[in-house]
């Protein structure tokens, strides 16, 4: 199609990733975010090899490979004791079965990653400019900031996360509480924490799980830990939690679990709720706007899939403009190669969440496991699939 401006609102992972795609393929992109800077938000991030897949694409790959970590092996320990449960190989495995790595990495290294080549390829990205209305009169999609400024554009692209905005106009229903509780920290490896920092994982028990993996070469471990709470109705990502709190939790865990809580650092220990968004019987809205990442499928974390789906979304979306006469056909062609298979990661990662979390822990491994790899989610391929 004729060169088309771009509207993303939303600066995130999903959104930056978005506008690369779409300015290396020739398109106007324009990215609207809310915050005032581009800081060092959130901790680690889970790049798997379908993730990857869509930055080697975009060419990005070695960029990123060279700012992540890769892990050798993921482990899954018992609760109460830490014994092996199951090893997962990851490393050169990963390569050589689905010609890109697994990593981890800061969301921040990540970001800075993506701010630059986004801006190094023309792209125009503004901030502390929050949408607060998106719509379209007719083929002509548009933004409407928060300071009453209204941007226009052929497409808009809804890539505002969890509470998005653009979504409104597919659905009136804000997120649910998915009945999961997280707390996020980062401690510094010393000698004792060596050897989880080269065999990360997970420890799972009873409606708990701590996961944890080393970021910035070995020298942090991001620590995530989960638990089912009711009644939950405290609202935000940051959240500030304590580590008494997390010992009264996972009280009874074995020793590295309560070492790790015991080294937090409490000023950057934050807890949050883990919201999720039901299924969407579409992302077309008049042709001209549509929805990605968090926005369009915002799932439970129990697969690691959520960016890595953002990332698949993002390069579909351009592939499909590219091979399009218009912004409608290019829509349509997105939805068609991506929401049955979003859709499908949205239900399953609820679904690893009961058995990662299974009252019997001792039962895990002993079967075959049903994971984001045996579901076949690292074969996906963003860059090759049909559009």
């Amino acid at each position: 199609m004729d060169r088309a401006r771009v509207l993303v609102a939303g600066g995130g992972i999903g959104g930056l990733t978005a506008a690369i795609a779409l300015l290396r393929k020739g398109f106007e992109v324009d990215v609207f975010e809310g915050a005032r800077n581009f800081g060092e938000v959130g901790a680690g991030v889970t790049l798997a090899p379908n993730a990857m897949a869509g930055f080697q694409h975009l060419g990005l790959g070695g960029t990123i490979e060279a700012s992540g970590t890769e892990p050798v092996r993921q482990v899954v320990r018992h609760w109460e004791d830490g014994r092996v449960l199951k090893i997962l190989e990851r490393g050169t495995e990963m390569r050589d079965r689905y010609g890109a790595p697994y990593l981890y990495m800061h969301r921040a290294d990540l970001h800075a990653i993506l701010v630059e080549a986004a801006q190094n390829l023309g792209g125009r990205l503004h901030l502390a400019s929050r949408v607060v209305e998106a719509g379209h009169d007719g083929p002509h999609a548009w933004l409407r900031l928060e300071d009453g400024t209204v941007r226009g554009g052929d497409l808009v692209v809804g890539a505002d996360g969890l509470k998005s905005v653009v979504r409104r106009n597919f659905e009136e229903i804000s997120a649910h509480f998915t009945g999961h509780v997280a707390w996020r920290g980062v401690v510094p490896v010393d000698d004792e924490l060596r050897e989880l920092a080269q065999n990360p994982g997970n420890f799972i028990g009873p409606e708990r799980m701590a996961v944890w993996y080393p970021l910035r070469g070995g020298t942090q471990i991001n620590l995530v830990f989960f638990a089912r709470e009711e009644g939950w109705t405290d609202d935000g990502w940051t959240i500030p939690a304590t580590r008494d709190e997390l010992r009264r939790v996972f009280e009874g865990w074995c020793r590295p679990v309560r070492y790790m809580i015991d080294h937090l650092e409490e000023g950057r220990l934050f807890k949050w709720a883990i919201n999720a968004r039901s299924a969407l019987s579409t992302w077309n809205q008049g042709g001209c706007v549509t929805l990605l990442g968090d926005a369009a499928h915002a799932m439970t974390p129990f697969l690691g899939q959520g960016a890595s789906c953002a990332i698949e979304d993002a390069v579909v979306l351009s592939r499909a403009m590219e091979a399009s006469a218009t912004v409608a056909e290019a829509i349509a062609r997105y939805e068609k190669a991506r929401i049955e298979h979003a859709t499908f990661v949205q239900t399953e990662s609820n679904a690893n969440a009961e058995r990662l979390q299974s009252k019997d822990a001792d039962a895990f491994g002993k079967k075959e496991i049903r994971n984001e790899e045996t579901l076949g989610l690292f074969a996906y391929d963003a860059g090759k699939v049909e559009v």
